[in-house]
């Protein structure tokens, strides 16, 4: 490993991230019930532009008067290419009380992006003598964006977040599909009779986790648009934390079980990890590197493994 160590990203439960348009005031004490680990109050594409002005009134409202408990409060601005950004930003940062913890971005396409918003905030911040430091999440949702991963994932101290948004992903890829994450049916290779069908987003998210883990960043899957099928939800969620993402979105209250299903590890899983940090303590002290468990080689690199399970556990247990 490089003598330059990878930063930890933020140590906070990510499991799920319910998403709620910010027009609808009926959705926001049933969210703020929910077992989501994230609430992500939308000021974009589930707004209408004629609704922009009340869904972020709205959303302030809600920011200072719904107990939110302990779940961390998000809210996904508009896109810089709008003019309701920038209100935004402002209106949030001057009527919102402390409470507000995150901004979520949307089509991040490069550094200066977030440079701007991160600029405006900390003008607002310093303005309004704000003593909680609002922290940032960019979604990656076009061909400029996956671009330019690694630098906006080193963007701003204020990033801790980075999700995939696969529907204005797909689009700016210019991929022939309206599917919203999951498997798609021409994505496939034929040997004689049978189809093998891959992962389209799979590419995308690895790069997404080298560049987080390389920043400190938390990885996150976005959207699975049929929410009427739980398995192709959880397939793809396996999948995502496989490849060492640390949660997903809901868009339907549904899909929140699915994903801290997925995303907390099992009891199994758990006890198998202390059991192999204890098997190489035992080792370390016959003055081993390795030792032999379940059959299998575990060394070195096995403690590091297991001690990503033992402290997801303990994180979310906390």
């Amino acid at each position: 490993m490089s003598f330059r160590l990878q930063p930890a990203a933020p140590a906070r439960p990510n499991r799920c991230q319910l998403f709620g348009p910010g027009s609808n005031t009926k959705l926001f004490a049933k969210m703020a019930a929910s077992a989501a680990d994230v609430i992500n109050l939308d000021l974009e594409d589930s707004v209408s532009p004629t609704d922009k002005d009340v869904a972020r009134a709205n959303v302030i409202d809600a920011i200072n008067t719904v107990d939110w408990n302990t779940k961390t409060l998000s809210v996904r601005i508009n896109s810089l290419d709008t003019p309701y950004w920038y209100r935004d930003v402002v209106d949030l940062l001057e009527q919102a009380g402390e409470r507000l913890d995150q901004i979520m971005i949307p089509k991040v396409g490069c550094a200066a992006d977030v440079y701007a918003v991160d600029a405006l905030i900390t003008a607002v911040e310093a303005a309004k003598g704000r003593t909680k430091k609002v922290s940032l999440e960019v979604i990656i949702e076009s061909a400029a964006g996956i671009a330019h991963v690694e630098e906006i994932a080193a963007s701003s101290p204020r990033l801790q977040a980075m999700s995939l948004g696969a529907a204005d992903f797909a689009a700016s890829m210019g991929m022939q599909t309206t599917g919203i994450g999951g498997t798609q049916e021409n994505y496939y290779m034929q040997h004689g009779e049978n189809r093998h069908y891959s992962d389209p987003w799979h590419w995308a998210q690895t790069a997404i986790v080298a560049a987080c883990r390389t920043h400190g960043v938390l990885p996150v899957d976005g959207p699975f648009g049929d929410f009427s099928d739980d398995e192709g939800y959880r397939a793809q969620a396996r999948r995502s934390a496989t490849l060492g993402m640390v949660g997903k979105w809901a868009i339907h209250p549904k899909q929140i079980a699915l994903a801290n299903e997925v995303f907390t590890p099992s009891d199994e899983a758990v006890a198998e990890a202390r059991e192999i940090l204890a098997a190489m303590e035992e080792a370390k002290a016959r003055g081993e590197g390795a030792t032999v468990y379940k059959g299998r080689l575990v060394d070195i690199a096995s403690i590091k493994q297991a001690e990503v399970i033992v402290r997801q556990a303990e994180m979310i247990a906390g």
